[in-house]
């Protein structure tokens, strides 16, 4: 009984080792297709070319086991990239479809201007010559995307703003490209901006030099 049960241990473990033998050597014959292409679209031709080394130099080897972690890496360190997509094309294709940021104003910290754009990140001044509102003083970015937030749901028009200072007090000066400067408070500010939209709609703006409305439910003006 005991050699019957002996000889069966010992059957198993031949065919265990065959089919093991059998497996190892399909997997390591298979012929995996290494990527071939790799299609970045969305930026400018430079900056596409700068992307593309990069994920080259990871040294992608086929597609069905591709490590996507590192191609994201590269492509959340870019400060031009709003929002990506990453699309697999069997058999030996990569492509990346890229939408850029939108660049909303200009910034000066410690003596160099930056681009704010609308994916929250700062990129370098030379990326736009696009003529763009400046902003004096030092807001967080959050702090102006949700003032530039406000401004859209109200009808003064953003492509018409000069410059934006910025308070530590937390309130911001809109200096429009005629010349008008409007005073803001601090908080919240919606429905003064539309006081002020009426206010100009019934007033000849470009005669206007200051709209002051700091002081709660009044406008004062100088002209």
């Amino acid at each position: 009984m005991h050699q019957r049960k002996s000889k069966k241990v010992l059957i198993y473990f031949l065919l265990l080792i065959v089919v093991s033998s059998i497996g190892n050597y399909s997997i390591n014959n298979l012929n995996f297709h290494k990527i071939q292409n790799i299609n970045i679209s969305g930026l400018d031709e430079k900056n596409n070319q700068i992307l593309l080394n990069k994920i080259k130099n990871l040294n992608l080897k086929n597609i069905f086991f591709l490590n996507e972690y590192e191609i994201i890496k590269i492509l959340n360190s870019n400060n031009l990239i709003e929002s990506y997509e990453v699309f697999k094309k069997y058999p030996f294709e990569l492509d990346v479809d890229i939408k850029k940021t939108t660049f909303l104003a200009k910034i000066n910290i410690e003596g160099k201007e930056y681009l704010i754009g609308s994916n929250r990140k700062f990129s370098n001044s030379n990326y736009s010559n696009k003529n763009l509102p400046y902003i004096f003083g030092n807001p967080k970015i959050s702090e102006f995307l949700d003032f530039k937030n406000t401004l859209d749901q109200s009808s003064i028009a953003y492509d018409e703003i000069k410059n934006f200072y910025f308070f530590q007090s937390k309130r911001w000066d809109l200096e429009m490209k005629n010349g008008l400067l409007i005073k803001l408070p601090a908080g919240s500010i919606q429905n003064i901006l539309s006081d002020v939209s009426f206010f100009l709609n019934q007033n000849n703006s470009n005669q206007l030099k200051i709209i002051d409305v700091r002081v709660k439910n009044q406008i004062i003006v100088n002209d």
